[in-house]
């Protein structure tokens, strides 16, 4: 029997109460299945954590997680605590320490969610975004100057290299070239950044020529979120940088009925380091504490997961118990339109699990 290794990171807010519910579904699968054994060693960093010791992760965090098969992360974020020390103290020292240049969230309206989007229904919307997660407006490159005066000055470098983009390119070409439809759509901003989007256009053209069977196509960012809104069966797989596809991401999990659904699998594809796994919605601290988080987008981040470690049927069971849940309209939770507590959800996906 496979066992693996699984550092959890609940960090803040309700990550705290999503990420326990995700391991006990985890642990359900794990019982049912017979096939796999996943262990998990939960570590206590994040915002908490930075009032106690001044940042937030110990100072060798990196190489203690370099021992697990992978990551399962909750959010990040609290209002006692700056959002770029947070983030910067976390979740990218993670991201970019591993090598996971390749961010992937699948978007889709599951059976029984209402989307915002006025008659659509499964099927309608079935995207993922590959999101280059390493470099481009997140690289961290920039400063102030002058802080204080009027001359105070803040700048940030976006910096795009052929080897950043070029990989995250051929993993978006691999990943549609996969799925039933073989579409790629490039999203930039060319026309007006004329230098690091270029080169985005320019390399995936190049990239292109290398996989005739995959259907492509390019638009600009702002052109592509009236697509997402107006025409979201066009769309399949879409590539874009690292602030673009944050961005559009967050709007393609709205338009799946809630930012709850939102699953992310963050993949250094090689496998060189362990790959981290986190619903979308952060720590949502204005819910915190009351037991109604929605937990599905971690449990579909676990999916992801599963899937990484080459567990596809555990992955397909786990996928399959959620749609259940979600198809009989019971059991939703609050941002779905329903009433159903964490616990709720919980306790009826492990029950489909079962059965």
């Amino acid at each position: 029997m496979q066992t693996y290794r699984i550092a959890a990171i609940p960090a803040d807010g309700i990550g705290l109460e999503v990420i326990p519910a995700g391991i006990e579904v985890l642990g359900t699968l794990e019982k049912i299945t017979g096939s796999f054994r996943m262990t998990f060693e939960t570590f206590p960093w994040g915002c908490d954590y930075y009032h106690a010791h001044g940042r937030m992760m110990p100072e060798d965090g990196l190489e203690t997680l370099k021992a697990f098969d992978a990551i399962y992360f909750g959010a990040v974020g609290h209002p006692s605590v700056p959002d770029h020390i947070s983030l910067w103290g976390l979740r990218l020292p993670i991201c970019q320490g591993f090598d996971q240049y390749a961010n992937v969230r699948p978007s889709r309206i599951l059976p029984g969610v209402r989307s915002p989007l006025r008659d659509r229904g499964p099927g309608d919307l079935d995207w993922v975004i590959v999101r280059e997660n390493t470099e481009g407006e997140y690289a961290g490159v920039g400063g102030r100057a002058h802080q204080g005066h009027a001359e105070e000055v803040g700048m940030e470098v976006a910096v795009f290299t052929r080897k950043g983009v070029a990989r995250v390119m051929r993993f978006a070409f691999e990943l549609a070239k996969k799925r039933p439809r073989r579409r790629l759509t490039l999203v930039t901003k060319s026309n007006a950044q004329r230098h690091g989007m270029v080169l985005w256009d320019a390399i995936f053209q190049e990239t292109a020529a290398g996989y005739p069977e995959v259907a492509t196509d390019r638009m600009l960012v702002d052109a592509a979120t009236t697509r997402m809104v107006l025409h979201p069966e066009t769309l399949d797989v879409l590539v874009a940088t690292n602030l673009h596809a944050d961005i559009l991401s967050d709007l393609a999990a709205a338009l799946s009925g809630s930012l709850g659904m939102g699953a992310t699998a963050n993949l250094n594809p090689e496998k060189k380091y362990p790959s981290m796994f986190e619903p979308i919605h952060g720590s949502a601290f204005d819910i915190m504490g009351k037991g109604i988080a929605n937990p599905i987008g971690t449990f579909w981040s676990a999916v992801l997961m599963l899937e990484h470690l080459g567990e596809a049927a555990a992955a397909n069971l786990l996928m399959a118990a959620i749609e259940t849940v979600t198809s009989q309209g019971r059991c939703l939770p609050a941002d779905l339109g329903g009433t159903a507590t964490t616990r709720e959800v919980t306790d009826a996906v492990c029950a489909a699990l079962k059965h």
